[in-house]
């Protein structure tokens, strides 16, 4: 039996000011390091002991990586930083209250954006300031690789990559996984691990700095799924 242990980061500032985050590299507030903190404790008291960590390039999901392996007494284990398990792009959204952007263009458009599995929120232009295109940390992906915006099934796209070059290979050798990254690339992983329709996964909701187990056998089939 192996297991694959995902960790949504903790409330980073701008889930706290309600603004849209997407690839935005924002802090975790005192309650996000807190929730971050309890996260490690109870994987401790399971008796979790990931043998591999996997997160994103956004400071939100590393430093919640970092807090709850040094509370797992777990900091020394190898990481695996990919840009593949950044949190789905919000394009010319980013930045933007969540409340206010519904004000402006309805509530029923801010839920299609924010809920349909692939209708793409508005996108950036590359001269806007918010590209990734500008951030030295993805400079060596090419220009289709850059999103100016992305819908969920976009995101999983991607998030598969990860999940077949890294995940999948290191759990050959590894009994326990640690995944720390956002709401839906963690939706991605859950997707393919309980086989989940399009429609199936949009109703999903994964609370912050909870970790989720996943058990399964040698060929990925999931065996048992719960929260601690």
């Amino acid at each position: 039996m192996k297991r694959i242990v995902l960790l949504r980061h903790g409330q980073s500032q701008w889930n706290l000011e309600n603004r849209f985050t997407g690839w935005t590299d924002v802090e975790l507030t005192d309650k996000g390091m807190e929730e971050a903190r309890i996260a490690g404790r109870l994987m401790k008291k399971a008796g979790i002991a990931p043998d591999y960590y996997f997160t994103s390039y956004l400071r939100r999901a590393i430093h919640t990586l970092q807090i709850a392996a040094q509370e797992m007494e777990r900091d020394w284990v190898p990481v695996v930083k990919d840009w593949h398990l950044n949190e789905r792009h919000y394009g010319a959204l980013q930045g933007l209250n969540k409340a206010e952007t519904a004000k402006k263009y309805g509530e029923e458009q801010v839920h299609i954006w924010r809920r349909s599995f692939d209708v793409l929120p508005p996108l950036l232009t590359p001269d806007d300031p918010r590209y990734p295109g500008n951030d030295p940390r993805y400079a060596a992906l090419s220009a289709d690789e850059l999103p100016l915006s992305e819908s969920l099934q976009d995101t999983i796209g991607r998030v598969r990559c990860c999940w077949e070059e890294f995940i999948v290979p290191s759990l050959r050798s590894a009994d326990t996984v640690l995944v720390a990254a956002h709401g839906n690339s963690l939706r991605g992983l859950a997707m393919m691990l309980q086989h989940l329709t399009a429609t199936e996964i949009v109703d999903v909701e994964i609370p912050t700095g909870r970790p989720w187990v996943f058990e399964v056998d040698d060929r990925m089939n999931l065996l048992r799924q719960y929260y601690l």
